[in-house]
């Protein structure tokens, strides 16, 4: 269990992690969220005791990460990929880390199979690409078989296989009763992986709760509607006090959870329905929607207006070129 109380970082005047408590409990996959900048990554460098907080307090099971004895028997955790030394063979780089820590050298064996690399036991770690990378460093955290798992990022670098992989071994861990907290931008695949969610936003909590809360907290509900008799559908919805408003391509949505209403609304009216379906936005769109105030880098979505090629474009080159040309000419 990760336990955090009041957790703060400051940089000077910055507040990178602002008052942060919250709990990461056993026997589930726990997301955490936020946006770049949020604070995510200084959250689990105070975790692991690599950044010292200004205030509050972090505890692994009861204990600071100074007070581990063997801290890779009580936790295990992935933050960089490609923190190796690169002129180390895998097998030495986690051969160091067990002599480190007390730990059996035959489990440098068991890990490097369970990640998919004794292939490669022998080759040094300069010449892996991000994918073989993410998988050492995984086997890194696996090694000391702790009982909590932290993980940033797992999934950046691997292929289909790979991805698939490391989501059904995070549920695998969980389910034998290990904390497992593990941060990611792709939303599609958090949805598919945590059980839980922790997000937060310009270092402050937003939520602490399940997936299935979260997303029906913070996202749109409603109703699909496609039929070959737009019109009388319209008119009898609207008899009936129900607002749908066009989608485009033809589709109808209603807001909230209407659709057995709808059907026999539809069948009372003879109208011919060919799709009548129940839909909730996406976790990307719940976490877009709950985020969007604490969203600290803006980008632009619409290209830049379109400049003719000449000296405006840039007057100080074009004069540049210019001169350079009539100085050659004279010359």
């Amino acid at each position: 269990m990760i336990e955090l109380s009041g957790l703060t970082k400051r940089y000077g005047e910055k507040v990178a992690v602002d008052d942060l408590t919250f709990t990461v409990r056993p026997g589930i996959v726990t997301g955490f969220l936020g946006p770049n900048g949020a604070g995510k990554s200084t959250t689990m460098r105070m975790i692991l005791g690599l950044d010292h907080p200004t205030a509050g307090d972090v505890r692994i099971d009861g204990r600071h990460y100074h007070e581990l004895a063997d801290p890779l028997t009580y936790i295990g955790a992935l933050l960089d990929a490609k923190a190796v030394h690169g002129g180390r063979r895998a097998h030495h780089h986690l051969l160091c880390l067990a002599q480190s820590n007390g730990i059996p050298a035959g489990r440098v064996h068991e890990v490097l199979e369970t990640v998919g690399l004794t292939a490669v036991a022998r080759k040094k770690a300069k010449g892996f690409s991000l994918g073989m990378s993410q998988r050492l460093g995984i086997a890194g955290a696996l090694l000391g078989d702790p009982r909590i798992l932290m993980f940033d990022e797992p999934v950046n670098g691997l292929d289909p296989e790979g991805i698939l992989w490391i989501r059904s071994l995070m549920k695998s861990l969980a389910a034998q009763g290990r904390t497992v907290f593990v941060s990611s931008h792709l939303m599609s695949e958090m949805a598919l992986t945590a059980d839980h969610l922790v997000v937060i936003g310009q270092g402050r909590l937003l939520a602490d709760t399940s997936m299935a809360d979260f997303i029906e907290r913070n996202s749109r509900s409603y109703v699909r509607i496609r039929t070959p008799d737009r019109e009388r559908l319209l008119d009898a919805l609207h008899g009936a006090g129900i607002t749908a408003v066009e989608s485009g391509g033809g589709q109808l949505e209603v807001d909230g959870g209407k659709a057995e209403q709808i059907g026999e609304l539809a069948a009372r009216h003879h109208v011919v329905l060919h799709e009548l379906s129940v839909r909730q936005s996406s976790l990307e769109e719940a976490f877009m929607r709950l985020t969007a105030s604490s969203v600290e880098y803006h980008a632009r979505t619409e290209p830049p207006p379109e400049r003719p090629w000449g000296a405006d474009r840039d007057t100080g080159t074009a004069k540049a070129a210019a001169d350079a040309v009539t100085t050659t000419a004279e010359g």
